[in-house]
């Protein structure tokens, strides 16, 4: 019985950690571009920013990803069989991607309204010669 549970665990942290990573480095690597409009094509502060928000993103989901790495079957201590441990695992994985992608989705969220918060500060700073010449 213990080995079920030890193998639930060997098999859930290496699918959790690596569907986080994967997850981070697809939305990092396009995020630069949005943080690179937001911050005019400041590279610099683009760059950084992107940075924090993975490191952001990575410890909200790892920490989640192990928060709910308790084993349990329908309420019991008890793991008895390889089947338990595959309903076990599917569930707590899809939770976790179902999880991601809403995580996902939130970035994205954050991205586009700061695209957007950019581009309404550079029309106004556009109009503002326009208005007083």
């Amino acid at each position: 019985m213990e080995s079920y549970f030890i193998k639930a665990y060997l098999i859930y942290l290496p699918i959790v950690i690596v569907l986080t990573f994967l997850v981070a480095r697809t939305l990092f690597q396009s995020g630069k571009t949005f943080m690179l409009d937001i911050f005019s094509g400041r590279e610099e502060i683009a760059n950084a920013t992107n940075q924090l928000f993975k490191v952001g993103f990575y410890l909200l989901n790892l920490g989640f990803g192990l928060l709910i790495m308790k084993v349990s079957v329908y309420g019991s201590e008890h793991l008895d069989s390889n089947r338990e441990l595959i309903e076990i695992l599917s569930g707590k994985i899809g939770k976790f991607a179902v999880y991601l992608g809403i995580m996902l989705f939130f970035n994205l969220f954050l991205f586009f309204r700061g695209k957007k918060k950019a581009r309404e500060q550079r029309i106004q700073r556009q109009a503002k010669p326009i208005a007083q010449g």
